[in-house]
Protein backbone atom coordinates (compact mmCIF):
# COMPACT_ATOMS: atom_id res chain seq x y z
CA UNK A 1 0.00 0.00 0.00
CA UNK A 2 0.96 3.25 -0.93
CA UNK A 3 1.50 5.88 1.74
CA UNK A 4 -0.20 8.89 1.84
CA UNK A 5 1.48 11.87 -0.05
CA UNK A 6 1.70 15.54 1.42
CA UNK A 7 3.23 18.15 -0.72
CA UNK A 8 5.20 20.61 0.88
CA UNK A 9 5.87 24.40 -0.46
CA UNK A 10 8.36 26.52 1.42
CA UNK A 11 8.83 29.98 0.26
CA UNK A 12 10.61 33.04 1.62
CA UNK A 13 8.17 34.27 4.28
CA UNK A 14 9.43 34.11 8.00
CA UNK A 15 8.79 30.56 9.91
CA UNK A 16 11.01 28.24 8.27
CA UNK A 17 10.80 26.29 11.18
CA UNK A 18 7.47 25.32 10.72
CA UNK A 19 8.27 23.75 7.63
CA UNK A 20 11.20 21.75 9.09
CA UNK A 21 8.84 20.63 11.70
CA UNK A 22 6.29 19.77 9.50
CA UNK A 23 8.71 17.78 7.15
CA UNK A 24 10.04 15.75 10.41
CA UNK A 25 6.50 15.22 11.48
CA UNK A 26 5.00 13.97 8.36
CA UNK A 27 8.19 11.51 8.06
CA UNK A 28 7.06 10.03 11.60
CA UNK A 29 3.92 9.50 11.09
CA UNK A 30 4.72 7.63 7.78
CA UNK A 31 3.71 10.44 4.85
CA UNK A 32 5.06 10.39 1.42
CA UNK A 33 6.73 14.11 1.30
CA UNK A 34 6.88 16.25 -2.25
CA UNK A 35 9.15 19.34 -1.05
CA UNK A 36 9.20 22.43 -3.25
CA UNK A 37 11.88 24.97 -2.14
CA UNK A 38 12.10 28.46 -3.55
CA UNK A 39 15.21 30.38 -3.50
CA UNK A 40 13.76 32.85 -1.30
CA UNK A 41 12.86 30.09 1.20
CA UNK A 42 16.38 28.64 1.21
CA UNK A 43 17.83 31.74 1.71
CA UNK A 44 15.34 31.96 4.83
CA UNK A 45 15.83 28.89 5.93
CA UNK A 46 19.27 29.57 6.53
CA UNK A 47 19.18 32.56 8.14
CA UNK A 48 16.29 31.36 10.57
CA UNK A 49 17.30 27.75 11.24
CA UNK A 50 20.61 27.30 10.12
CA UNK A 51 20.00 24.81 7.27
CA UNK A 52 20.72 24.56 3.73
CA UNK A 53 19.16 23.31 0.68
CA UNK A 54 20.37 19.62 0.52
CA UNK A 55 19.73 19.86 4.81
CA UNK A 56 15.52 21.10 4.22
CA UNK A 57 15.66 18.59 0.80
CA UNK A 58 17.01 15.65 2.92
CA UNK A 59 13.82 16.28 5.54
CA UNK A 60 11.70 15.21 2.24
CA UNK A 61 11.11 12.31 0.39
CA UNK A 62 11.16 13.98 -3.04
CA UNK A 63 11.85 17.11 -3.76
CA UNK A 64 11.62 19.42 -6.60
CA UNK A 65 12.46 22.49 -8.17
CA UNK A 66 10.26 25.13 -8.50
CA UNK A 67 11.21 25.14 -12.31
CA UNK A 68 10.29 21.76 -12.40
CA UNK A 69 6.88 21.96 -14.25
CA UNK A 70 6.75 18.73 -14.87
CA UNK A 71 7.25 17.06 -12.26
CA UNK A 72 4.36 14.15 -11.33
CA UNK A 73 3.31 16.56 -8.97
CA UNK A 74 2.15 19.34 -11.61
CA UNK A 75 -0.50 16.67 -12.38
CA UNK A 76 -3.87 16.22 -11.20
CA UNK A 77 -3.63 12.43 -12.01
CA UNK A 78 -0.75 12.09 -9.31
CA UNK A 79 -2.82 11.57 -6.49
CA UNK A 80 -1.91 13.77 -3.11
CA UNK A 81 -3.87 13.57 0.00
CA UNK A 82 -3.13 17.22 0.45
CA UNK A 83 -0.54 20.64 0.33
CA UNK A 84 0.32 22.44 2.85
CA UNK A 85 2.34 25.89 1.83
CA UNK A 86 4.65 26.70 5.31
CA UNK A 87 5.43 29.38 4.93
CA UNK A 88 3.51 31.15 2.41
CA UNK A 89 4.73 34.42 1.48
CA UNK A 90 2.31 37.02 -0.11
CA UNK A 91 3.40 36.85 -3.26
CA UNK A 92 2.73 33.16 -2.88
CA UNK A 93 -0.86 33.54 -1.67
CA UNK A 94 -1.36 36.22 -4.48
CA UNK A 95 0.19 33.90 -7.53
CA UNK A 96 -2.33 31.15 -6.49
CA UNK A 97 -5.49 33.27 -5.40
CA UNK A 98 -5.15 34.17 -9.33
CA UNK A 99 -4.08 31.24 -10.67
CA UNK A 100 -0.76 32.27 -11.85
CA UNK A 101 0.72 28.64 -12.37
CA UNK A 102 4.41 30.28 -13.32
CA UNK A 103 5.81 27.96 -11.40
CA UNK A 104 5.88 24.18 -9.69
CA UNK A 105 5.01 25.24 -6.39
CA UNK A 106 1.67 27.62 -7.78
CA UNK A 107 1.40 24.80 -11.01
CA UNK A 108 0.79 22.22 -7.49
CA UNK A 109 -1.35 24.37 -5.68
CA UNK A 110 -3.82 24.91 -8.70
CA UNK A 111 -3.56 20.99 -9.17
CA UNK A 112 -4.90 20.36 -5.41
CA UNK A 113 -7.26 23.22 -5.61
CA UNK A 114 -8.71 21.86 -9.33
CA UNK A 115 -9.04 18.66 -7.97
CA UNK A 116 -10.83 19.42 -4.88
CA UNK A 117 -8.07 18.21 -2.68
CA UNK A 118 -7.06 19.82 0.49
CA UNK A 119 -4.52 23.28 0.28
CA UNK A 120 -3.45 24.66 3.33
CA UNK A 121 -1.43 27.85 3.09
CA UNK A 122 0.16 28.98 6.32
CA UNK A 123 0.34 32.94 5.60
CA UNK A 124 2.75 34.67 7.24
CA UNK A 125 2.49 38.91 7.08
CA UNK A 126 1.37 41.19 9.52
CA UNK A 127 -0.45 43.32 9.57
CA UNK A 128 -2.67 42.30 6.48
CA UNK A 129 -3.34 45.08 3.37
CA UNK A 130 -6.37 45.15 1.65
CA UNK A 131 -4.87 42.94 -1.14
CA UNK A 132 -3.69 40.34 1.08
CA UNK A 133 -7.31 40.35 2.58
CA UNK A 134 -8.84 39.64 -0.97
CA UNK A 135 -6.20 37.32 -1.91
CA UNK A 136 -7.62 35.22 1.48
CA UNK A 137 -10.87 35.21 0.58
CA UNK A 138 -9.97 34.03 -3.10
CA UNK A 139 -8.25 30.85 -2.49
CA UNK A 140 -10.77 30.16 0.84
CA UNK A 141 -13.55 30.74 -1.82
CA UNK A 142 -11.83 28.18 -3.98
CA UNK A 143 -11.88 25.33 -1.06
CA UNK A 144 -7.97 26.33 -0.22
CA UNK A 145 -7.52 27.05 3.80
CA UNK A 146 -5.70 29.77 5.22
CA UNK A 147 -4.12 28.68 8.58
CA UNK A 148 -1.89 31.31 9.91
CA UNK A 149 0.62 29.60 12.08
CA UNK A 150 -0.43 31.45 15.25
CA UNK A 151 0.34 29.73 18.70
CA UNK A 152 -2.18 28.55 21.01
CA UNK A 153 -1.54 29.79 24.46
CA UNK A 154 -4.30 27.64 26.55
CA UNK A 155 -2.25 24.54 27.07
CA UNK A 156 1.06 26.96 28.33
CA UNK A 157 3.40 25.85 25.94
CA UNK A 158 6.76 26.40 27.70
CA UNK A 159 8.98 26.57 24.63
CA UNK A 160 9.00 28.00 20.84
CA UNK A 161 9.59 24.38 20.09
CA UNK A 162 6.39 23.70 21.66
CA UNK A 163 3.86 26.61 20.16
CA UNK A 164 5.93 25.30 16.87
CA UNK A 165 4.95 21.78 17.17
CA UNK A 166 1.54 21.87 18.57
CA UNK A 167 0.85 24.46 15.08
CA UNK A 168 2.09 21.44 12.84
CA UNK A 169 0.10 19.09 14.36
CA UNK A 170 -2.94 20.98 13.85
CA UNK A 171 -1.97 21.20 10.78
CA UNK A 172 -1.74 17.45 10.40
CA UNK A 173 -4.94 16.87 11.70
CA UNK A 174 -6.33 18.85 8.80
CA UNK A 175 -4.51 17.17 6.21
CA UNK A 176 -6.47 14.26 7.70
CA UNK A 177 -2.82 12.22 8.82
CA UNK A 178 -3.02 9.29 11.08
CA UNK A 179 -1.25 10.19 14.28
CA UNK A 180 -1.76 14.01 14.43
CA UNK A 181 -1.98 14.40 18.14
CA UNK A 182 -3.28 18.49 18.48
CA UNK A 183 -3.49 19.60 21.56
CA UNK A 184 -7.49 19.93 22.54
CA UNK A 185 -8.88 22.62 24.67
CA UNK A 186 -10.08 21.22 27.98
CA UNK A 187 -12.53 23.50 28.95
CA UNK A 188 -11.98 26.07 31.86
CA UNK A 189 -11.28 24.65 35.29
CA UNK A 190 -12.53 26.06 38.08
Amino acid sequence: MTPARLVVGVTGATGAVYAVQLLKRARALGLQTHLILTAAGVLNAHHEVGLDRRALEALADQAYAPADVGACIASGSFATAAMVVTPCSMKTLAAIAHGLSDNLLTRAADVVLKERRRLILMVRETPFNLAHLRNMTAVTEMGGIIFPPLPAFYHRPASIDDMVADTVERVLALVGAAGAEPQAWGGLRG
